[in-house]
């Protein structure tokens, strides 16, 4: 059984070696232990029999932007729609929080999202912030291969 939960200071290292390989090859964002912790009240984990198979972020840009991050499944339990429990998980947080329009996404998997009803958007119209704060910290900037997508709230 899947169990989803807040992310507590003690899973930051399982969370750092499930998400080593994706990171080593440009697909997540590299987050230090420091960046971690000073968010760690934005995880949400899954978990089966207590052991982490799974987790994502959602980041507050402002009352109206939130963003899904570093959504990782370990590959021994993809195809279990633990991803997807993940992403609604979020999005009900982002409704109770009040975000007001928009929940963002930047993926290598836009098919993914769209099941879920995100759609596809240019990427000039994600808020420079976001850009500067992230993006420029990737491997792959400014040459981004990914493909922005909004929920609307």
């Amino acid at each position: 059984m899947i169990e989803l939960v807040k992310a507590k200071l003690a899973d930051i290292p399982a969370m750092q070696e499930l998400v080593a390989s994706e990171v080593k090859e440009g697909i997540i964002l590299d987050r230090s232990e420091d960046e971690v912790a000073t968010n760690i009240r934005s995880y949400v984990l899954a978990k089966v029999n207590g052991r982490l198979v799974g987790y994502t972020a959602l980041h507050i840009h402002s009352p109206r932007l939130a963003e899904i991050r570093s959504l990782i499944v370990d590959e021994d339990y993809r195809g279990r729609h633990i991803g997807q429990k993940l992403v609604q998980f979020t999005l009900e947080e982002a409704k109770d929080l009040g975000v007001k329009e928009d929940v963002l996404v930047l993926t290598y998997l836009p098919d993914f999202f769209a099941k879920i009803g995100f759609k596809e958007i240019n990427k000039e119209g994600i808020p420079e912030h976001k850009i500067w704060t992230d993006c420029i910290k990737c491997i792959h900037f400014p040459v981004c291969n990914e493909v922005a997508l909004v929920y609307k709230i």
